[in-house]
C-alpha cells in the first residue's frame, strides 16, 4: 500500500483500519490455554495501522491505546494495560502495550489486544519516506539523492474476536444453585451496545440446560 512511496508531511498521519484473518501454528503450546477459544489456529481480527512523522509516533501510540481502552470499557470488561518489558518485544517493536481482560473461567487475566510502535524498522525495509513541511516539492526532488526521513509505523489490534468472546461469556454467565445443590448457569448478561447486532433469540444453551440472555 505504501511501499516505495514519498509522502508529504501534510498527508500524515496515514491511518488504516482493516479486517482480516490470522493464522497461528501455536507449535509447542501446552496446557489449558491450548483448549477452547483462547488460543486457536485461525481467527478474525480488526487491526489498526498508522504511519506518521517520527516525532509524533509516541502520540499516535497513545491514541491507538485509547481506542482499544474505549472498546473494552464500552463492552463492560475489566481490563489492565501492561507496558511490556524489552524481553517481551518482537524484533520490530520499539515499545509495546498489551491489554488484558479478566477471565473468570481461566481464573486469570488474558490478553485481548496489543499495540506496538515499530518506529522506522518496517519503513526502512519498505522504503517509505516522507517530505518534511520545511521542504518544498521542488527541493525534495533535488534532495532525492540524499536521505529523507522514514515514517514511523504503528499497529494495534482493535478486536481479536475469539478472545473478546471468551471475556464476554466468562464475565457474563450467571450461575445459581438448583434444588440438588448443583451450580448451574441460568443466564447470560451481555452489553447493551451489542444488542442491535445480535440475531439470535433470548435463550441459549442445550435442550436440557437453557439460560436467558439479559442485555445490561
Amino acid at each position: 500500500m505504501l511501499a516505495n512511496s514519498l509522502i508529504p508531511a501534510e498527508d500524515l498521519p496515514h491511518k488504516v483500519v482493516g479486517v482480516g484473518h490470522a493464522f497461528r501454528a501455536e507449535a509447542g503450546a501446552r496446557g489449558a490455554d491450548t483448549r477452547g477459544l483462547y488460543r486457536v489456529h485461525q481467527f478474525t481480527k480488526v487491526e489498526l495501522f498508522a504511519a506518521c512523522e517520527e516525532m509524533k509516533s509516541d502520540q499516535i501510540l497513545e491514541e491507538i491505546k485509547m481506542v482499544q481502552c474505549k472498546i473494552a470499557q464500552g463492552l463492560g470488561l475489566s481490563v489492565r494495560v501492561l507496558d511490556m518489558p524489552t524481553e517481551e518485544l518482537g524484533a520490530s517493536a520499539h515499545r509495546k502495550f498489551d491489554m488484558e481482560a479478566w477471565m473468570p473461567g481461566r481464573g486469570k487475566w488474558g490478553e485481548i489486544t496489543s499495540t506496538s510502535n515499530c518506529t522506522d524498522y518496517q519503513s526502512r525495509r519498505l522504503s517509505i519516506t516522507y517530505r518534511p513541511q520545511y521542504l518544498s516539492p521542488v527541493l525534495s526532488e533535488q534532495a532525492s539523492s540524499g536521505p529523507l526521513p522514514f515514517v514511523h509505523t504503528l499497529n494495534g489490534t482493535a478486536a481479536a474476536i475469539p478472545r473478546l468472546l471468551v471475556a464476554l461469556l466468562e464475565n457474563g454467565l450467571v450461575y445459581e444453585k438448583n434444588e440438588k445443590g448443583n451450580v448451574m448457569y441460568t443466564g447470560l448478561n451481555l452489553p447493551q451496545v451489542l444488542r442491535k447486532y445480535y440475531v439470535g433469540g433470548n435463550e441459549f444453551g442445550t435442550k436440557t440446560r437453557k439460560g436467558q440472555i439479559q442485555w445490561v
